[in-house]
């Protein structure tokens, strides 16, 4: 199923090609997992894109999107996948307590300067025993790079990388553990996923795409803000399937050897019942 969510992926974003890479990895990761039942939050949902693609394996559910950036939100909002869509950061959640049966984010929370405070929200939104599921890079991600291709340090080539992706954290299980706990959440479930293959073969795509924009565009704009400044992220330009299908397939190809070291991390956590401490 990998390779065919990855030529969806690549026929719907074909500007994108190092993070079709990724997230075809990810939902795969998501939908083996299940999405739990009930009324969900799509904590940073950015167009919908991912969301509906999931719904449509794992079947329907009533969900509301939640994004920052009000860009991406009206992208969403064109999609018909949320019962709502709403425009709030993260740490402050404009929604009653106990209304969710569950909360998914999906490379989200590695971005969030006060994760403390939106897990805190987290929790508080969530109805007692409800489930928290999300993705983020892991604690091996800088190991799993293999480093700057041309000029220039490792050091120096790690920081970049997260200036770009904005990376703010890359905790352990234990550590989730530690910070969930404090916020009312207790983890039940943790697996590793994106190889290390795969970690280097994203960072080769990247290498020719995003980062290269980055770097020519002297480091000052992120990705998505490149995109939009080119228009395309609002074109839906579609790329037609026998091309997604050829690309997917020379993308995957040679990524899935033995797995010695993972880069992501997929979490899920229940809220604790009332009477826990």
């Amino acid at each position: 199923m990998l390779r065919n969510l990855l030529t969806e992926l690549m026929m719907q974003a074909p500007y994108q090609p190092a993070s079709n890479f990724w997230r075809a990895i990810e939902i795969d990761e998501v939908i083996n997992h299940d999405l739990p039942a009930g009324r969900g939050l799509d904590l940073g949902c950015g167009d919908g894109h991912l969301m509906a693609i999931i719904l449509e394996h794992v079947g329907q559910r009533t969900v509301v999107g939640l994004d920052v950036d009000p860009h991406e939100i009206a992208l969403a909002r064109g999609r018909n996948v949320y019962r709502d869509v709403v425009t709030a950061p993260a740490d402050s959640l404009p929604f009653h307590d106990g209304e969710f049966d569950f909360v998914f984010s999906n490379s989200v929370l590695e971005h969030i300067q006060n994760i403390n405070g939106a897990l805190l929200e987290v929790a508080r939104v969530l109805r007692p025993s409800g489930r928290f599921l999300f993705t983020v890079p892991g604690a091996n991600f800088h190991n799993c790079l293999k480093g700057p291709r041309w000029s220039g340090n490792r050091e120096q080539y790690l920081l970049e990388t997260d200036a770009r992706c904005m990376h703010l954290r890359y905790w352990d299980a234990s550590s989730w553990s530690e910070h969930l706990q404090q916020a009312g959440l207790t983890l039940v479930h943790q697996h590793e996923y994106l190889t290390l293959a795969q970690v280097q073969r994203w960072e080769l795509i990247a290498s020719y795409t995003s980062s290269a924009l980055y770097r020519l565009l002297g480091r000052k704009k992120q990705p998505i803000e490149i995109q939009r400044q080119m228009g395309i992220r609002s074109l839906r330009l579609r790329l037609p399937r026998v091309i997604a299908t050829l690309s997917a397939a020379a993308m995957d190809l040679g990524s899935r050897s033995e797995a010695s070291m993972y880069g992501c991390l997929l979490v899920e956590a229940r809220k604790l019942e009332n009477n826990q401490s």
